[in-house]
């Protein structure tokens, strides 16, 4: 059961996430590039994983592995987080890719504290 749960919502959290990258990486821009679509199902995935922490202590561990495993799962990347750094990078705009750093640490680590709390885990 908890395989088909983690399934289901890893793949609606690849879903959420084709989403979201779709319709900000879709608008053409004239200004340069920033990883916004990235950021966004980061700190999105942060938050799940926090409200898991206190759904799963009210409904099953199954319920945890549904929420952290499956949906932020799908719905995180940490290799879209590192390639659009070393894109930065390779672009010579070192303070945007030191704020991509942070922006993405800091706002995970917040998101998930709110999570936790939120969810009172």
């Amino acid at each position: 059961m908890t395989a088909l749960l983690v399934g289901l919502f890893g793949m609606a959290g690849a879903l959420i996430r084709f989403g979201v990258d779709s319709l900000l990486a879709g608008r053409a821009t004239p200004r340069r590039h920033w990883p916004w679509a990235t950021l966004l199902v980061n700190i999105a995935g942060c938050l799940v994983i926090g409200l898991s922490i206190g759904i799963s202590s009210r409904f099953g561990p199954e319920w945890h592995a549904a929420l952290a495993t499956g949906l932020a799962g799908g719905l995180t990347t940490f290799s879209s987080w590192t390639t659009a750094t070393v894109r930065l990078v390779s672009e010579q705009r070192y303070l945007a890719a030191a704020l991509n750093i942070g922006a993405n640490l800091l706002t995970g680590l917040a998101a998930a504290a709110a999570g936790i709390a939120l969810s009172g885990g």
